[in-house]
């Protein structure tokens, strides 16, 4: 499988990610056209930084950062993915042309997940142990953790199928910003990913968040071990390497759904 990149997009001063920040939807168009140039057309698009230690915004301070761009961005002929916990968020980015849902509460508000079924659009099925990432404590350390992970998405697809809704990724949220020892946790990381196949055979396409991390060739690993283990999306802020390791590992393929 020749997973495909999706390339970030912040509209959150608050971000730590800088050369992904954007103002507004000028800049956000030409960071995309740069994205574009490397051969990626599918970008996730937000305006709440998820990092547990910075304001929460309200769903109308998000809405005015990110619907311009979102509408400037599909106009463009982009695939718009958005970025967000909160369902009034979402159901504005969709009505802007967002094909995508990142929730990033993991599609358990039954209005989220009502938006999903009635507008058509992909719902990413993120694992995040809190109701949101501003609520994270610790990440719960298990010694087979992809198991774990894969078992709890597991139940949420049934439930979400039982619904209707099965145009559906899943992504086993190791990007998030956990409480706790940062060393422990980025083991964590690289095993969840070195257990992919376990979610893989959930069904639905996976996408790997690759987490941001100070030291550059780590970021390259992380992006080099999804790929080799079999992800079928790659979220990235690096989005030249990532697609540039794509073209040297990944192999053919197509994902069961079009955008």
């Amino acid at each position: 499988m020749r997973p495909v990149v999706v390339g970030v997009i912040n509209l959150s001063p608050e971000s730590r990610n800088t050369h992904t920040v954007v103002t507004g939807p000028d800049e956000a168009l030409a960071l995309a056209r740069r994205y574009r140039q490397v051969g990626v057309e599918v970008v996730d698009v937000g305006a709440q930084s998820s990092r547990y230690d910075v304001p929460t915004l309200s769903a109308s301070e998000e809405i005015d950062r990110l619907v311009p761009s979102v509408e400037r961005l599909s106009s463009d002929g982009f695939v718009v993915s958005v970025d967000t916990w909160k369902p009034e968020v979402a159901e504005a980015a969709v009505h802007a042309g967002a094909r995508l849902v990142n929730d990033a509460g993991g599609l358990t508000d039954p209005r989220m997940r009502k938006l999903v079924a009635d507008s058509g659009a992909v719902g990413i099925l993120v694992y995040l142990e809190a109701a949101d990432p501003h609520r994270v404590g610790e990440f719960r350390w298990s010694p087979h953790k992809a198991e774990d992970v894969a078992a709890e998405l597991g139940r949420r697809l049934e439930e979400l199928r039982a619904e209707g809704i099965d145009r559906l990724v899943v992504d086993p949220g190791i990007a998030f910003n956990y409480r706790g020892d940062y060393r422990t946790y980025t083991s964590l990381q690289v095993a969840v990913i070195r257990g992919l196949d376990h979610l893989r055979r959930l069904g639905p396409p996976v996408m790997v968040a690759v987490p941001r991390k100070a030291e550059d060739h780590r970021v390259v690993a992380f992006i080099t071990l999804a790929i080799e283990h079999g992800a079928d999306l790659l979220r990235v802020h690096d989005v030249a390497w990532a697609a540039d390791l794509v073209d040297l590992l990944g192999s053919d393929g197509d994902l069961p759904w079009d955008f």
